[in-house]
């Protein structure tokens, strides 16, 4: 039987993406980032995938995703970056946890349970990390907890703005600055990590010793004019829900909420039960496309909190039907850029917004 809602992930596809992506970045090491429930795919199933496969680190944003992962007995390297003022650092230290530190107040909460860290530096994205200026106090404060034996410092890392090449040259140039002041303040980190999918594959000085691959593993477009078919990757995630009611109506009905439009002719008409509480975004009303039995459909009317209406002309439709929303273009679906574009987002937003009504069965 068709599940109600299902996310299919294809952990065949997660391998050999990050085959092909490890390939291209080589020699430096690669995580795999998990963060958001990876990506809206499943965490701790994504993250099983790539840890058989051999991936070096893991990256989460927040501790409790990095604890769900120790918890479901995953034991690869983790680092996780992004914490409140009362981060629970005994709790890294203990499940052995990398911290991103971005304050002094984390970096002496580390070093007071002899906690991991690496040390994040804004250069440029203007969100967190030591400024220029700070990382002068925060690389003495770590050098001399390390020294004694508080703290570990294994890394140091940022994050480009993928806004042009001149912008990315000036934030690369300026963490090579940092990295050197570091070590002049008797820091020898083991990690130098700068790039993330788009930067690990256009800008090889930005590779370093580790590379932050997210979108491009689950594979979807990772910026602007990316095709990552091209480049042989394929998408993770496919989207479908079991049509739930099938209705012939006349010329001139009006669909879904406030009618936005009405049918221009005798139709039929397809109940999908997904909606924007599922994550399917409701600026894609009446643009976004659905593919049953092999044919792309038009969604027509609003898109509501937990479901959408498909108009399918004259074709032959059923309750139990699978309608998919988005999987693999190369499969005849739509992609999850094609939902993207419908509602004038990113690919990104797409997966990782998949609410947990949605069920994650993974198959490879």
């Amino acid at each position: 039987m068709t599940p109600l809602r299902e996310a299919r992930i294809d952990l065949d596809a997660l391998r050999s993406n990050l085959a092909i992506l490890r390939g291209k970045v080589a020699p430096a090491r690669v995580m795999g980032v998990v963060k958001a429930q990876g990506y809206g795919h499943g965490a701790v199933g994504v993250a099983r995938a790539l840890a058989d496969a051999g991936v070096d680190w893991l990256g989460v944003a927040d501790l409790g995703e990095a604890l769900e992962l120790r918890d479901a007995g995953i034991r690869t390297p983790v680092l996780s970056w992004l914490h409140g003022p009362d981060v629970d650092a005994a709790a890294a230290a203990e499940h052995d946890i990398d911290l991103g530190v971005s304050t002094i107040d984390q970096l002496e909460r580390a070093a007071a349970v002899g906690a991991t860290v690496q040390l994040k530096l804004d250069t440029g994205l203007s969100r967190n990390g030591f400024s220029p200026t700070e990382a002068v106090t925060a690389f003495a404060r770590a050098a001399d907890h390390e020294r004694g034996g508080r703290l570990r410092v294994r890394g140091i890392f940022s994050h480009l703005s993928n806004t042009s090449p001149a912008d990315d040259t000036r934030q690369t140039a300026l963490f090579a600055e940092l990295v050197e002041a570091a070590r002049d303040a008797g820091l020898d980190p083991e990690l130098r990590h700068l790039g993330a999918t788009q930067a690990a594959l256009t800008r090889p000085d930005s590779r370093l010793d580790l590379v932050r691959l997210g979108i491009g593993l689950y594979g979807i477009g990772y910026g602007d004019g990316a095709d990552p078919a091209a480049m042989g990757l394929k998408p993770v995630m496919e989207l479908a829900g079991a049509v739930t009611a099938v209705r012939r109506v006349p010329a001139g009905t009006g669909m879904s909420y406030g009618f936005i439009e009405r049918t221009d002719r005798d139709t039929t008409l397809a109940l999908v039960p997904l909606g924007y509480a599922d994550g399917i975004p409701r600026a894609a009303s009446g643009t976004a496309r659905v593919s049953i039995h092999g044919q792309t459909f038009r969604q027509v009317g609003r898109i509501a909190m937990d479901q959408f209406l498909v108009d399918v002309g004259d074709t032959a439709v059923a309750v139990g039907d699978r309608a998919v929303l988005w999987g693999d273009p190369a499969r005849g679906v739509p992609g999850a850029e094609d939902w993207a574009r419908a509602a004038g987002t990113i690919g990104y937003e797409i997966v990782t917004r998949v609410g947990p009504r949605v069920v994650r069965t993974f198959t490879g």
